[in-house]
């Protein structure tokens, strides 16, 4: 289509390399607690899943005549809070309604204010500088 970034992709009048590369730069550690925010809802359901299979794990015990360890498992683990007084969908909601909410406004804010909202334009500089201009699968945009 065009052999140019579309406009949501280009640098605004007034933004120097400098700013391009900072926001830039916020905007990928944002990507990087994108992936931390993946790994936490990664441990609350596995830490779910592991709870829900302790029940199982008990009643085997129970059934193989090991009561007591089987009583163990239903009073010292399941239901058991992961952290002081906090299951794991708590601490997630901690987690986005602080730091992470935080974060994100934050770079949004940046992007507002230094890049008239324009996101990945650092990328979208780096891809014009990359790729080969009028050669087919290089195309600026679809």
């Amino acid at each position: 289509m065009g052999e140019r970034p579309d406009q949501a992709h280009q640098r605004p009048p007034g933004a120097d390399d400098d700013t391009v590369a900072a926001v830039g730069k916020l905007s990928e550690a944002l990507e990087t607690i994108e992936q931390a925010r993946g790994h936490l809802y990664a441990l609350h359901q596995l830490t779910g899943h592991a709870d829900l299979m302790l029940d199982e794990a008990a009643e085997l015990l129970h059934e193989g005549g090991h009561g007591g360890l089987a009583d163990r498992v239903r009073t010292e683990l399941i239901g058991r809070n992961v952290i002081e007084g906090r299951w794991t969908f708590q601490i997630v909601e901690e987690f986005d309604d602080g730091y992470y909410a935080a974060f994100r406004g934050l770079e949004r804010d940046a992007r507002n204010e230094l890049l008239a909202g324009r996101r990945h334009v650092f990328e979208s500089e780096m891809k014009e500088k990359r790729r080969t201009h009028g050669r087919r699968h290089h195309e600026a945009r679809p």
